[in-house]
């Protein structure tokens, strides 16, 4: 035996076996896992590369191209077409390999973490890395692996600029390996919960959808007075009126709270990320510079260049519990529905045509009071399109909940399958 072998073999011994915590009946008797380095139980592990993109050669080909960005969109492991794609000419001209079915992408930088399965043939960029596993290794179980040691993956990017995972550090990290049968229960039983995750998300997508669709026939297109689709008991009650923003509602400036801010306030501060959240990320006030009252509409005035927060809206539901902040406006309205205001407000092309994609765009008050609404002339016709989308968002927020469970159902189960962290590092 060489001296390398005995060293390796030594180092084997040495490595304690690792035992998750939840392990199918068939497997409790049997032996503890090993980690092993990637660069051991994957049969290739090749990097990413970008054609040249003044080349039209290059691009538009049959071969699908995968992007970090693209990789975490994604709800579910597999992903079978890219957004873009490549020629067999541009995949001769860059430095990634044409990855097999079931290979498991990695994004190394920008960020690093996210992770798919590509079920065509594909090509990455430069800012993935493809593992192809090796004849004892699953790839679902490696996916899954990877994605449960993600932290573990970040804390290894080095970079100044931003943190990239180099070649040596990913080849050289260890994952906690079972016998290849109970990678197999594993990656079934964890296959399962994406498929239940991925249905899920498909049916929240699909209410989006509908919602979008409804929107477009609910309200009347630029340049029309009259909607497309009309409730029965509105058809006979002729176009509906243009008025400016401040004919119908009273304008205000939210006031800066930022020295004001305490971490168990009275109010709920509203601010830009508060909106752009819906409501997720909270900062608090004992100081009401500015309160909103029920029916109120706030809009988000000040984002970045092709920000997702500009003219935003939230539509306040109870009084005396939020404060507006400063660049952010509160509308109030006076002679319209407050909700139909909200989702005619709410990110409007009208207010969008303000931002150039260059330097922050900042919504002025002359700019949002003189926005031209087309409303019905009765209030009872625009509570009722109000009433309809309020209900049709509600079941979008609850099949929403169902997704976020449906997440950290498997999140928890990963946690119980797996070996901890902590344990694979020691």
């Amino acid at each position: 035996m060489s001296d390398k072998t005995k060293t390796t073999a030594t180092k084997e011994e040495a490595t304690p076996a690792l035992v998750p915590k939840l392990r199918f009946p068939e497997f409790r008797g049997a032996e503890g896992w090993k980690s092993k380095q990637l660069v051991a139980v994957c049969s290739k592990i090749t990097q990413g590369g970008t054609p040249d993109t003044s080349n039209q050669e290059y691009w538009g080909g049959t071969i699908n191209w995968m992007t970090p960005a693209e990789m975490g969109k994604a709800d579910i492991p597999f992903i079978g077409e890219t957004n873009r794609t490549i020629t067999e000419l541009g995949l001769s001209d860059c430095a990634s390999d044409l990855l097999p079915i079931n290979s498991v992408i990695l994004s190394v930088r920008a960020p690093i973490g996210h992770l798919a399965i590509n079920m065509a043939p594909m090509a990455i960029n430069q800012g993935c890395k493809g593992l192809i596993p090796g004849k004892s290794l699953n790839h679902h179980f490696l996916y899954s692996s990877l994605l449960w040691s993600k932290s573990r993956l970040v804390d290894l990017g080095a970079g100044n600029t931003f943190k990239e995972l180099s070649s040596s550090a990913l080849k050289s990290f260890e994952i906690p390996i079972p016998s290849p049968t109970e990678q197999q229960k594993i990656a079934e039983c964890l296959s399962s919960a994406d498929e239940l995750i991925a249905a899920q998300a498909r049916k929240v997508d699909a209410l989006k959808t509908h919602k979008k669709g409804l929107m477009q026939q609910l309200f009347p297109i630029e340049g029309e007075t009259q909607p497309r689709l009309r409730f029965p008991e509105f058809q006979n009650d002729g176009e509906w009126e243009v008025k400016r923003l401040d004919e119908l509602s009273r304008y205000e400036n939210g006031k800066a709270h930022e020295n004001d801010i305490s971490e168990n306030g009275r109010y709920i501060v509203v601010n830009s990320k508060f909106i752009s959240t819906e409501g997720k990320v909270r900062k608090f006030s004992n100081e009401g510079f500015c309160v909103a009252d029920e029916g109120d509409v706030l809009m988000v005035l000040s984002d970045v260049p092709n920000g997702r927060a500009i003219a935003k809206c939230y539509f306040v539901e109870s009084d005396d519990l939020y404060t507006v902040n400063q660049r952010i406006c509160r509308i109030q309205p006076t002679k319209v529905n407050g909700s139909f205001l909200f989702y005619v407000l709410d990110k409007n092309s009208y207010f969008l045509g303000f931002d150039d994609g260059v330097k922050q765009t900042n919504l002025r008050k002359e700019d949002v009071v003189g926005f031209p609404l087309c409303a019905p002339r009765e209030s009872a016709e625009q509570h009722r399109i109000a009433s309809c989308l309020s209900s049709l968002d509600t079941l979008i927020t609850l099949e929403t909940q169902k997704l976020e469970a449906l997440k950290t159902h498997k999140k928890g189960l990963m946690q119980q399958l797996f070996p901890s962290p902590a344990e694979v590092e020691t």
